[in-house]
Parts: structure tokens; C-alpha cells; sequence
């Protein structure tokens, strides 16, 4: 029913697999799909990119997800040319990936060029941040600000640039669905201590530290949206 793929742009593959076994009436609607770990076996992938698929999945409204139960059929899927099908966009983990490559650098190199009024912006952002815990909209336009704010120490504007055009990445509808299960109140509050260990070491002049931190922050983040969708969020509060 399922073959192994080849290694590219796996989840479109993986998505592209059971939508047909979907279509053509293979899976029922109502049923649910096998656990991600045997998924992932039979695709010869990774969870994480049996998860981007499932997302792209319920964006098209082909399936449903239903945290700590699982995966199932849906019993009316939107008509193909509804959905983003066609969408290539990179998948949210892989956004993730590549920001922890590219930012920690960036955060190596504001370590050594640091000022005052550059550490107080981030104070400020962070300070802004820990009211809106809560609010889902504003801690992710001041986590926006402070991953650019920290490019902005460098004084290159093609750098910060770079750095707001993948951050704004997760604006795609897969990220926004994915976060939908995994982000609130209690991850914004981890990110918001993460940032301070950033912080902290940007301010102490620490290259080494800063890079580490930030690269710790983001394996951290994609962790966190790497959770099963069979088994509830963790919560870490």
C-alpha cells in the first residue's frame, strides 16, 4: 500500500502518497491512519517528516487530527483545487533547520560587535514579550523582533533582511497549522528564558556562548514541534 520514497522534498512525497490512497477510496473516511512510527517505517522517513505531510494533509482538509487520539480520514475532504496543493513551500522543521545554521552565526558575530543601545532594543523586545505570554500574536511579532534585532547588531541590512524574510517563512499555512497544536503560553515562556541565555551572552561579549545558545534555542523549538500527534503536548511550565 505504502513504498519507500527518495530523498527529496520527502513530506510533499509522503503527502502526495496517502492523498492518493485517499482519493481513490483505499483509505476510508473515518479511518484512522497507522501511528506515525509505522509511517515512518513504511516510508522509510523520518516522524518529523510523516508530521510535515499529515500537515499539509489537514490544510487541504483531507484529514483530521485529533491530539492524543490520532490520525483520521476525512469524511468530506475540500475538492482538490480548494487546497494548496501546489504550494511548494519548504516544510515548517526544515524552515527550523535552517534558521539554527544561519542565525547562530549571527548570533556568534553580534556577540563581538555588541552596544549598548543594541542590548537595550533586545531588553526592551524581551520586556515586551514576557506581558504577552498570553497573546499569541504579539509574542510572535516580539520573538520576530528580537531574532532580527540581533542581526541588527551586525549594521549589515542585507543580513537583517535575510534574517525577517526566513523568519516570516512560519507565515506559510503548514507552519501556522503545525504551531496551531504545539505553540501557546507555555512555549512562548520557554523561548522567552531561551532568549535571555542569548542575551546574556551577547552582553558578556561570548561569541562561543551566544552561538551555542542560539543553536540550543533552535534545536529546542524544533523539538518542541516535533511532538507526536498520537500522544498529548508536553507541557514544561
Amino acid at each position: 500500500m505504502f513504498v519507500a520514497l527518495e530523498p527529496r522534498r520527502l513530506y510533499r512525497q509522503v503527502a502526495e502518497q496517502i492523498r492518493a490512497l485517499i482519493e481513490t477510496g483505499e483509505l476510508k473516511p473515518g479511518s484512522r491512519l497507522p501511528p506515525e512510527r509505522e509511517l515512518s517505517d513504511r516510508f522509510s522517513v523520518s516522524r518529523p517528516t510523516v508530521r510535515e505531510a499529515l500537515i499539509v494533509l489537514e490544510v487541504e482538509g483531507h484529514i483530521q487530527i485529533r491530539m492524543g487520539s490520532g490520525v483520521y480520514i476525512s469524511s468530506r475532504p475540500r475538492p482538490a483545487q480548494e487546497g494548496p496543493a501546489n504550494d511548494d513551500s519548504e516544510g515548517p522543521l526544515e524552515i527550523l533547520q535552517a534558521r539554527c545554521l544561519i542565525e547562530s552565526g549571527i548570533a556568534e558575530e553580534a556577540a563581538r560587535l555588541a552596544t549598548p543601545d543594541g542590548l537595550m532594543r533586545i531588553d526592551a523586545i524581551l520586556e515586551r514579550m514576557e506581558g504577552a505570554l498570553d497573546d499569541g500574536a504579539v509574542a510572535l511579532a516580539c520573538d520576530r523582533d528580537f531574532h532580527t534585532a540581533i542581526a541588527d547588531i551586525i549594521g549589515n541590512s542585507a543580513l537583517k533582511h535575510f534574517t525577517g524574510l526566513i523568519y516570516d517563512s512560519r507565515m506559510s499555512p503548514y507552519f501556522k497549522k503545525l504551531a496551531s497544536y504545539f505553540e501557546g503560553p507555555h512555549t512562548w515562556k520557554l523561548a522567552l528564558e531561551e532568549h535571555r541565555i542569548i542575551r546574556n551572552a551577547i552582553a558578556a561579549g561570548d561569541p562561543d556562548g551566544a552561538r551555542e545558545a542560539m543553536r540550543r534555542h533552535l534545536t529546542l523549538a524544533q523539538k518542541r514541534f516535533s511532538e507526536s500527534f498520537e500522544e498529548e503536548p508536553t507541557r514544561e511550565d
